[in-house]
């Protein structure tokens, strides 16, 4: 019997899911998910205020990508819109009940996992309960996720650092989940709300960097208002080097297809823009830089799960 090789994606939301979901069916491989606990806002932002509970919005959408099939995923993330649970959807509400049941939150996902039957495991980078804030470069300080994410401030002016409060111990699981690995991917996802909150976990960011595995960054397709406004790729790149440490990095996924103009001017008007970048930014640089038509043909522009599954398979 072959070897699985195993593959940890660190991260949180659409863009963990989009990498999950395209390996799940790939043979020979175990994913593992570490996913951030930053997230406050909209039906997590509720369920977290009960003692003990984690905050299940990052862990819902990896859970859900790592469903055998479709129904399941849609029950999963069905969100009612009325009655007493409107607003929240039915994986935030298992993944509570789980907690509420075990008492233990890493036992609750671990099984969640067993009965759903899903094809590898999530991790929460940390079990610590703690808010994420983020420094402005006019020295403002912005405290929760949700206020990163939708932002209520000038959203042209960049984030200078983050960080959590209270600090924060890393979740062990997640420490030898990285040890074992023979490939980590970092992204695609909001960098200072999903991705960077992971490193913030003490003994993250020292466990890849001692790691053996290859370190692969998958870099946005497009800018986010109030994050990453007028970001290039390699200002991406040196957020993810500032947090992990400079040449941590083995490689970098960068889409090298352009999307129609209709679909960009929608994310225009929302301040998003399309990331771009240059050979020439990354020249001296130690990694290899890896070139992909990664966009998904339609909808959103977001990475195609198939297309970006195949890119990261052949640096296995």
């Amino acid at each position: 019997m072959n070897k699985k090789s195993s593959i940890v994606v660190i991260g949180g939301g659409t863009g963990t899911f989009t990498v999950l979901f395209g390996l799940k069916e790939r043979k020979n491989i175990h994913l593992s998910a570490i996913v951030s606990m930053a997230d406050d806002g909209g039906s997590t932002g509720i369920l977290r205020k009960e003692p003990g509970i984690l905050p299940p919005g990052a862990i819902r959408p990896a859970l859900a990508a790592l469903l055998r099939s479709k129904e399941r995923m849609a029950a999963f993330n069905f969100r009612f819109t009325d009655g007493i649970f409107k607003g929240h959807n039915v994986g935030n509400l298992l993944i509570y009940l789980f907690a509420r049941i075990y008492g233990d939150p890493q036992k609750a996902i671990d099984e969640m996992e067993r009965i759903l039957q899903v094809k590898g495991e999530v991790i929460p980078s940390t079990f610590g309960d703690a808010k994420l804030y983020a420094k402005l470069e006019n020295d403002g300080v912005i405290a929760g996720e949700t206020n990163i994410d939708v932002p209520q401030h000038d959203g042209r002016l960049r984030i200078e650092d983050v960080w959590l409060d209270p600090p924060c111990t890393a979740n062990p699981k997640a420490i030898y989940a990285i040890k074992k690995a023979e490939l980590i991917i970092i992204g695609p996802g909001d960098l200072f709300s999903s991705i960077v909150p992971n490193f913030l976990a003490n003994g993250i960011p020292q466990a890849i960097r001692e790691s053996r595995a290859k370190k692969i960054y998958v870099c946005n397709l497009m800018t986010k208002f109030g994050e990453t406004h007028g970001f290039s790729a390699a200002d991406f790149v040196e957020i993810i080097e500032k947090y992990l440490g400079q040449d941590v990095l083995d490689l970098v996924i960068l889409n090298k297809k352009k999307p129609p103009k209709d679909r960009i001017t929608q994310y225009e008007k929302q301040g998003a823009q399309f990331v771009s970048w240059k050979k020439e930014d990354f020249r001296s640089r130690k990694f290899t830089v890896v070139e992909e038509n990664l966009l998904s043909k339609k909808g959103f522009i977001r990475h195609d799960p198939a297309a970006l599954a195949n890119a990261i398979l052949k640096l296995l």
